[in-house]
């Protein structure tokens, strides 16, 4: 029988202060984070999950995990006292369930305006862009790569939407920037374009360095000391190898107390079994042996488990989105996670497809309804997909967080107030009559209903007058119309100054590179 678990909802959480009190406002904030209220869908039963848990411990004490290319990573691991084998860590799964066990459940990432703070974990969900296409699709210019001027432009259009309430970072590559460069640019354009939180670099130590030394400046020390004001998103080398990128970034993020978003990229076939049960068993492992490095790095450092399962055509070996086997895996992972109690990150509006056509909007409606269903915390690439997450789209971008906003009133739940069972109404209209004039349709009509902006309900005669435009070309009208009217977030002079001098002073010291 499947279960779905009923949990309270958490206490409010009061974001703290930012530096910048963002006294005037260039848009609106409606709400900068989702309270869900829906119950979680809990699809397996106390035996099933013991099986996983299980195969999970079985994983960490025989199979092992491999840190590799990072010297500070073993001793780290050596100092614990923990099995190794070279550079395979056999840990004790009870420990490493300890270890995890000190990552707090749910936590606050500030942004600098704090009406648009965010809390990751618990009841909450944060929906944030796609993350690293180096390409970028839209309707005039085609398919092309993607530059810092398209970076800003997602950057502008995430800041504006109000279904996307996290900037990510990456939400296209800016290619015409040195590789060895781009990641001031991007994180110094989240940080002025936007006021809404966002990502730091992990390519490189010295650029996840970097992230944290620019949030700095933007926060405040006193502020980063007792907060998280960047997360950052890295993925397990999967299968089984947790490489340098990964630890050196959760020594720079977690030693300064910021969160760490872990994500085994597995594709089933290649990176772990053709299995969906052995494939979520993997993955919890990977995070999990991910987590208790960032506890021993920092003991309650703030902790994301990522997830991103992705079945693949064993015909070409190309990987395939929104496919049952996926499915499945958000809701089982979704479960896992609350069961360990650590906050949960999962792909959102996925698909293989080249345009934004049918074959897109089923795919990416499957992947993202599964992810919302399965209580993804922090759902990374929930606008602005497509294939297989080579290309930015910019009307796909906003098409995904139009249908973003009905997410959001699906996990609102159903309200049972007494002024939504409507009983005046029933008492003012008569058999046969109508409701559309009554004094409860009066009251309610503004909200009662979600206005999907871009889809169109209304006779054809009226499209047609329209201009017989599809959704693809109302996308177009939309991102230009918001690009038209963008103003920027205030931001403290002093502030921008001392960002400005920090990056001009790094780039100095660091030659062109192009990869």
């Amino acid at each position: 029988m499947v279960r779905r678990s009923r949990r309270a909802r958490p206490r409010g959480t009061r974001p703290g202060q930012a530096r910048d009190n963002a006294a005037s406002r260039t848009t609106p904030v409606v709400a900068p984070f989702i309270h869900r209220k829906l119950p979680f869908f809990d699809p397996l039963e106390e035996d099933q999950l013991q099986k996983i848990d299980a195969q999970v411990d079985w994983m960490l004490e025989n199979i092992g995990m491999a840190f590799r290319d990072d010297p500070e990573a073993i001793r780290i691991w050596k100092e614990a006292g923990v099995k190794m084998e070279g550079d395979k860590v056999f840990a004790d799964a009870v420990w490493v369930r300890e270890q995890v066990a000190k990552a707090p459940k749910e936590f606050t990432q500030l942004a600098r305006n704090p009406e648009r703070s965010v809390v990751i974990g618990g009841n909450n969900q944060v929906f944030a862009p796609i993350y690293g296409a180096p390409f970028v699709r839209d309707l005039e210019g085609g398919r092309r790569y993607g530059t810092i001027k398209d970076l800003e432009n997602f950057v502008k259009l995430t800041y504006m939407h109000p279904n996307l309430h996290h900037g990510g970072l990456v939400i296209t590559e800016p290619t015409d920037v040195p590789v060895s460069k781009r990641h001031f640019d991007m994180v110094y354009a989240h940080m002025t374009l936007s006021d809404k939180p966002h990502l730091g670099a992990i390519t490189e130590k010295s650029r996840a360095q970097d992230s944290v030394d620019m949030a700095e400046i933007l926060h405040g020390s006193d502020t980063m000391k007792n907060n998280v004001v960047i997360m950052a998103n890295v993925n397990t080398n999967s299968p089984l190898l947790i490489d340098r990128v990964v630890t050196e970034a959760i020594q720079v993020y977690s030693s300064r107390g910021q969160a760490m978003v872990v994500t085994p990229f597995i594709l089933t076939g290649a990176m772990g079994p053709v299995s969906t049960a052995a494939a979520v068993a993997q993955a919890m492992a990977e995070s999990m042996i991910c987590c208790a490095f960032a506890q021993l790095v920092r003991p309650g450092a703030p902790f994301v488990m990522g997830n991103f399962l992705s079945s693949m055509s064993l015909k070409s070996g190309a990987p395939t989105f929104g496919m049952p086997e996926p499915v499945i895996s958000n809701y089982v992972i979704g479960q896992m996670a609350r069961r360990i109690g650590l906050p949960l990150r999962c792909g959102g509006s996925l698909t293989a497809s080249k345009i934004e056509d049918a074959q897109a909007a089923y795919e990416s409606a499957d992947s993202m309804h599964s992810t919302m269903l399965a209580g993804s915390n922090y759902t990374l690439h929930a606008a602005g997909w497509m294939e297989g997450g080579l290309t930015t789209g910019y009307e796909k971008l906003i098409m995904d967080a139009d249908r973003l906003g009905s997410y959001q009133k699906i996990l609102g739940g159903l309200d049972l107030s007494d002024e939504q069972l409507a009983r005046d109404a029933y008492e003012e209209v008569e058999p046969a009559g109508h409701f559309l004039g009554s004094a409860h349709t009066m009251r309610n009509y503004q909200d009662a209903f979600y206005d999907a902006e871009l889809s169109d309900s209304e006779n054809v005669e009226s499209w047609e007058e329209k201009g017989s435009m599809d959704m693809r070309k109302r996308a177009h009208m939309k991102w230009n119309t918001l690009l038209n009217n963008y103003e920027p977030p205030p931001i403290d002079p002093a502030i921008k100054e001392a960002l400005d001098a920090y990056i001009a002073r790094r780039k100095e010291e660091i030659p062109d590179a192009w990869y």
